[in-house]
C-alpha cells in the first residue's frame, strides 16, 4: 500500500468573501495537489489561492462514495488533498459521513475551521448577538424541512429562551418559521436581519420586524441561501458592559 504523507484537510472557506478565510486554510490551498470543493456554495474565487497545476474538482455532481474514492485515491498516491466546504465544516457541513469512511480505511484527516455565515452576517449588519442584561446566549439552528429536526429543538421550543438566534437553511419556510417564533414567545416587533448570500457580490442585508419577516422574504424573492438573525433587545435602551467600568481591574479587559 502507498504511504500516506499528508492528512486530508477539511477546510472551512467562510461564507463567500474569498478574503474571509484563515491563514492556515490559505496556506494549505496554496500547497495542495488536489482540491475537492462544494461548487454550489464555495465561490470560484477561493480557488485563486491554489497553484495553477493543482487538480480542482467540483463535488456538486458526486455521490458520497465518489467523493470518498477521489479523496482516498489521491491521499494514497501521496498528494496533499483539501476538501473545501462553505462556512465552517462543523456546522451543517456533512463531514461526519465523510470522516466515517476515512476512519474505516485508517486515513488521517484534519479539520481547519472557517467563519460561519452567522458571524459574517452579524458583522455586515453591525449587530451584536450578546447584550449586557438583555441576552447572553446565541442559538444556531434550522427549521424543519427535508431534514427533520428533533421535536425538542422545534423553533417554538427554542424561542421560549428569548435568546438571540441564527436560523440557517430555512428561507423556503419563512412563513412557518415566523409563526413558530411568535408562538414560542418572541414579540412581534423583535428585530430581525435577513442576510442573503453574505459575502457574495449579490449580498443583501435586510432589517425588518419579526411580524414582517415572511412577507419581506416573499417580496424580495428570498427562498434559499439566506440566514435569519433573531435579535431580541437589539433596539432597547443600551445597558453598557461592566468590562470598562472604572472599578473593574484591567486584567479582565480585552
Amino acid at each position: 500500500m502507498s504511504r500516506i504523507f499528508h492528512p486530508l484537510y477539511f477546510i472551512g472557506a467562510g461564507p463567500g468573501d474569498p478574503e474571509l478565510i484563515t491563514v492556515k486554510a490559505q496556506r494549505i490551498l496554496a500547497e495542495a495537489d488536489a482540491v475537492l470543493y462544494a461548487g454550489s456554495l464555495v465561490p470560484q474565487d477561493i480557488l485563486a489561492w491554489c497553484r495553477p497545476e493543482a487538480e480542482t474538482v467540483d463535488s456538486a455532481s458526486l455521490t458520497l462514495e465518489q467523493t470518498h474514492a477521489f479523496l482516498r485515491d489521491r491521499l494514497r498516491s501521496g498528494c496533499l488533498v483539501a476538501r473545501v466546504h462553505t462556512g465552517d465544516p462543523s456546522l451543517y457541513g456533512a463531514i461526519r459521513e465523510q470522516i466515517h469512511l476515512l476512519e474505516e480505511e485508517g486515513l488521517p484527516y484534519e479539520i481547519v475551521p472557517g467563519i460561519t455565515a452567522a458571524f459574517a452576517a452579524a458583522a455586515r449588519a453591525g449587530v451584536s448577538y450578546t447584550l449586557p442584561e438583555r441576552t447572553q446566549s446565541l442559538i444556531l439552528t434550522r427549521a424543519e424541512g427535508r431534514t427533520s429536526v428533533p421535536e425538542k429543538e422545534a423553533l417554538s421550543s427554542l424561542a421560549a429562551h428569548h435568546a438571540a438566534m441564527a436560523i440557517y437553511l430555512s428561507a423556503g419556510s419563512a412563513g412557518a418559521m415566523q409563526r413558530q417564533l411568535l408562538n414560542g414567545g418572541y414579540a412581534a416587533d423583535t428585530p430581525v436581519v435577513i442576510a442573503y448570500r453574505v459575502g457574495w457580490p449579490e449580498e443583501r442585508i435586510l432589517f425588518v420586524r419579526l411580524e414582517e419577516m415572511a412577507k419581506t422574504a416573499e417580496r424580495e424573492n428570498i427562498t434559499r441561501q439566506a440566514l435569519f438573525l433573531i435579535l431580541p433587545g437589539q433596539e432597547d435602551e443600551p445597558v453598557f458592559s461592566r468590562l470598562y467600568s472604572p472599578d473593574f481591574t484591567h486584567g479582565y479587559r480585552g
